[in-house]
């Protein structure tokens, strides 16, 4: 059996105000997935059924739709409910403050109206492997929010990182997915997890996020040292 015909569809459920806005959002699941890129299925719903929907785990709520403030109180809302649930919010362009607000209130990823259906996968996909798709000049300001200057892990010695794990951190900036790192390092996919491994415990993280906010805070020394680039 191909690995094709082993990855199982994602079904995303799709939350939207208006039924054009809905239709919309649908249909950029009509793009066929690439080669060894998981089909995704829309679920659309109320609010409260797609919540009750055990299996369902991906989200796209498009607050466009809706006020700023209706919006982010769907984000808090399925929070509550559904913490555990990954949410890709759509919503105004250059609202650099929602953008953040929103991340805050859980969503994953962050995309406006001008977001092809390529880039809407790509972030979803990005979303599975465990990171955040947003605009990267932003993080900064979340990092202010998220990291309490009085952190003792910034007043800390910084990890010094191998050349190897310096060229796997900083892929995982730019959103790259496990199979993306290796394809571009010429590694195999299981030793950009045990780099991503080191990475995480070097930094003291739970995940690619918090990996990716402490490296941004300089909280990782930048400097790598020799490591055989295996």
């Amino acid at each position: 059996m191909s690995s094709i015909q082993m990855l199982q569809p994602i079904h995303v459920g799709l939350i939207a105000d208006e039924p054009i806005r809905l239709e919309g959002l649908a249909s950029v699941f009509e793009e066929e997935a690439g080669k060894d890129h998981v089909r995704m299925l829309p679920v659309i719903g109320t609010i409260e059924e797609l919540l009750q929907d055990a299996a369902l785990e991906y989200m796209v709520v498009d607050l466009n739709s809706s006020s700023s403030s209706g919006g982010m109180k769907t984000l808090e809302f399925i929070r509550r409910q559904r913490p555990a649930l990954r949410l890709i919010v759509i919503g105004p362009e250059g609202d650099d403050e929602l953008v953040i607000e929103s991340i805050l209130a859980g969503a994953r990823a962050y995309l406006d109206l001008k977001a092809s259906p390529q880039t809407v996968h790509q972030a979803i996909e990005v979303v599975t492997n465990g990171s955040i798709w947003a605009p990267r000049r932003l993080l900064s300001n979340l990092i202010d929010r998220l990291l309490p200057v009085s952190d003792s892990s910034l007043t800390n010695d910084p990890p010094h990182l191998t050349v190897r794990e310096r060229e796997v951190l900083d892929l995982i900036l730019m959103a790259r997915s496990n199979r993306e790192i290796a394809l571009q390092l010429g590694i195999e996919e299981r030793t950009v997890k045990a780099h991503v491994g080191r990475l995480m415990r070097k930094a003291g993280a739970d995940n690619r996020i918090e990996l990716s906010i402490r490296a941004l805070s300089h909280a990782m020394d930048l400097d790598a040292i020799p490591d055989g680039r295996r």
